[in-house]
């Protein structure tokens, strides 16, 4: 049986922003409720009192202000050691029968480079292979008879390592995601490992990407 509260739930948590500025208190709950009603009127199949709403509205604030904020920002608080290089490449090639050969063997080259940057992931119908600006020509020639979907070029990586608890702990990619969406951050890539992230953005944008995240350890 749907409740005023159930189905106030369902309403905030299928609107991520509107979920975390609740979170926040920065909303006028009257207002919210306002705009909420004819909605949870038709969700009810029945008339609805704004005043039930916003005591509804203010129990699930209460309740994600522990769960998504005081949880969250303790695992923020400890990320560890973050790190920015720039002037990458972002390759997306098809998946082929020949292609983990071509990377074995621009691996193999690319070891012979020092302070080179390399990581490669691996889709269901797509490989990434990101790497130094410097050594495009190695990609350039090992998959020469690839199929490239995308090439992109003049872009930055950022590294974050969070502590082991991010991965008991839910919301921790979303919150930070978000903060860089509100800067409008477009994210081109990202690669994580179990403790790391890292994620690709244009070098004209890098430093304020590199801000937010910072900030996070601060919240």
């Amino acid at each position: 049986m749907k409740t005023i509260s159930s189905v106030v739930e369902n309403y905030i948590k299928t609107k991520p922003f509107l979920l975390n500025a609740l979170s926040q208190g920065i909303i006028n709950l009257t207002s919210l409720a306002r705009i909420m009603t004819e909605e949870l009127e038709h969700d009810l199949g029945k008339d609805v009192k704004q005043g039930a709403i916003i005591m509804a509205l203010k129990r699930l604030s209460e309740d994600l202000d522990f769960k998504v904020n005081h949880k969250i920002t303790k695992v923020l608080k400890n990320i560890g050691e973050i790190t920015v290089r720039s002037s990458l490449t972002d390759y997306t090639f098809l998946i082929s029968d020949t292609i983990l050969n071509k990377q074995a063997d621009l691996i193999s080259e690319i070891n012979m480079h020092s302070d080179i940057f390399y990581t490669s992931s691996r889709g269901v119908n797509e490989t990434n292979i990101v790497v130094s600006e410097s050594v495009n020509h190695l990609v350039d020639k090992h998959f020469s008879n690839e199929k490239l979907i995308q090439k992109l070029q003049n872009l930055a990586s950022i590294t974050v390592k969070l502590p082991k608890e991010n991965v008991v702990i839910p919301g921790i990619y979303y919150f930070i995601f978000q903060r860089l969406a509100w800067e409008g951050i477009i994210i081109n890539e990202v690669i994580s490992t179990s403790n790391e992230f890292t994620i690709l953005v244009s070098d004209d944008v890098v430093d304020v990407a590199f801000k937010v995240i910072k900030d996070l350890k601060h919240l």
